[in-house]
């Protein structure tokens, strides 16, 4: 275990966050148990020399320069969209997409870094925080006959791509981040009117009626009932529609959007 060799292995990770285990392969790709001491050991030293920067317990990046002089928080953010594509990579892989609010404000291209941000996915309910921000993996399901039905293979038609500091990650359409962005839950107690309102304001004319229809069947009564009320003084047709989809799906149901609104 030549230190050099691994500094020179460590350096071309330059710039990216490796977990615990990335480290492990870098140093001891056999994995010997009997190496477990001397790892650990040269680990402490690659932190000590400022080869790699811990963020969070076995968690690391590997800096530049300019790092040495930041303190966690600033970090943190720097590396916060690496961060993000690491645990979602190591979690769930490419079954995801990014769900709510965050969503919607991609859509509208503000790349900001929200305190929490949910993570769909078909299993993982699991979270993950770093100081003041979160990563929640959260499944999706849905009641009928009493019985509980996984909504992620119906509801990950509805993603689409998007690139942000050159990596891809999978968001929830206009439409599903639209209806998940007026959605008030255990986990959200507010909803950005306002965000939802340019939104509907910006893409009305290009929104796919069918895609409501389709999630319709399933969730989000209250969060149609809001967006039908919001819809009412921008577009009369995209107003028809929420209400045409609530009475299909939930009778004559009115709702409570004036407590939230």
């Amino acid at each position: 275990m030549d230190f050099n060799k691994i500094v020179k292995k460590m350096f071309k990770k330059w710039w990216k966050v490796l977990f615990k285990n990335d480290i492990y392969e870098i140093i001891d790709p056999e994995k010997k148990s009997k190496y477990q001491n001397k790892i650990d050991k040269i680990v402490y030293r690659l932190k000590s020399e400022w080869v790699i920067i811990n963020l969070k317990a076995w968690v690391y990046i590997v800096p530049d320069m300019e790092d040495q002089k930041l303190n966690k928080i600033d970090l943190i953010e720097k590396y916060y969209v690496k961060l993000l594509k690491k645990y979602i990579s190591f979690y769930v892989s490419n079954s995801y997409y990014i769900w709510g609010t965050k969503a919607l404000e991609i859509h509208n291209k503000n790349y900001s870094i929200p305190e929490k941000i949910f993570i769909i996915n078909r299993n993982l309910n699991k979270k993950i925080k770093f100081w003041d921000y979160e990563i929640i993996f959260k499944t999706i399901s849905w009641k009928i006959d009493n019985k509980k039905m996984n909504l992620y293979s119906r509801f990950s038609k509805f993603i689409t791509k998007k690139i942000i500091e050159n990596l891809e990650f999978k968001v929830s359409n206009l439409e599903l981040s639209l209806l998940e962005s007026a959605i008030i839950s255990d986990n959200i107690n507010w909803f950005d009117i306002s965000l939802i309102n340019k939104t509907i304001k910006k893409y009305w004319k290009v929104l796919d009626k069918e895609i409501f229809y389709e999630i319709g069947k399933y969730k989000y009564i209250m969060a149609f009932n809001r967006l039908k009320e919001l819809s009412k003084n921008i577009d009369k047709n995209l107003y028809l529609v929420f209400l045409d989809i609530i009475k299909k799906n939930w009778g004559l149901f009115i709702g409570e959007w004036l407590r939230w609104i």
